[in-house]
């Protein structure tokens, strides 16, 4: 990967600009602040299109994947909703040996925490995500869910966490109750509905972009859904690569 937007805080492997799994690491590395932080990855074309097909893969890349797990492996947990875990077949977050010694000096766990949105829990509590992650999942939804399928969410082993009322999650709340468990460092990678949902909060702190050099026509969705904001809110450009006509942006909320 090849840098193309000068920042001061990022610096090149070497002198052709190539870019390690450290180097990439400390240039994502999360702001040292009090509070949480809430970054969100996500992939679109040149037209726009958020996924091909229903699947954000077709319009990814090597490069876009190894930022992703770059990403993943500074969080303290990664926010997907309900209709994301299931088109893109979530697993729990693994231990990557490239990232032991960060994590053990910010003082995280061996893999981030995955954390499921879902107002309804029209889930599968038997699937490797809820049975057998190596830190337990979480399942973010309102007050007002099914008794039964809470109930079930629990037997497989995932904490349950109220952060809305009724059968919604509130995008803010949510925040507020994974940073109260000490998950600060947020990272969420959609579906473009829930996006939405946090920029509509105000909630959204960094935007990862990669642009894919693709077209792909259709009715896609967006990288955002929903209903749009009153006044949009601005971010400027921290950072940006390029490789083979990927752009790998990096936004922060001003």
């Amino acid at each position: 990967m090849r840098r193309l937007f000068p920042v001061t805080d990022l610096t090149p492997a070497d002198d052709e600009g190539e870019w390690s799994l450290d180097h990439l690491a400390d240039a994502y590395s999360y702001p040292e602040q009090d509070g949480p932080w809430l970054r969100a990855n996500m992939v679109s074309t040149l037209d726009g299109a958020a996924q091909h097909d229903g699947r954000s893969q077709p319009i990814s890349c090597e490069s876009d994947m190894r930022i992703f797990g770059t990403l993943r492996g500074l969080a303290d947990v990664v926010v997907a909703g309900a209709e994301t875990v299931r088109l893109e077949g979530y697993r729990p977050a693994r231990a990557r040996e490239a990232f032991a010694a960060r994590r053990a000096a910010a003082g995280q766990g061996p893999a981030p925490a995955i954390a499921v949105v879902s107002g309804s829990l029209d889930l599968d509590f038997s699937l490797p995500l809820f049975v057998s992650p190596l830190v337990p999942t979480l399942v973010l939804t309102g007050n007002g869910a099914p008794a039964d399928r809470i109930e079930e969410a629990r037997k497989a082993g995932a904490e349950v966490v109220i952060a809305g009322e009724g059968s919604r999650v509130d995008p803010a709340r949510a925040v507020r109750e994974l940073a109260d468990r000490g998950l600060k460092r947020l990272l969420t990678e959609g579906g473009p509905r829930m996006l939405g949902q946090f920029v509509a909060a105000g909630a959204l702190d960094e935007l990862c972009l990669t642009l894919s050099p693709m077209l792909t026509a259709g009715d896609a969705q967006r990288i955002a859904g929903g209903p749009s904001v009153a006044v949009p809110e601005r971010f400027a450009l921290t950072s940006m690569l390029e490789e083979a006509g990927f752009l790998f942006t990096r936004y922060r909320r001003i």
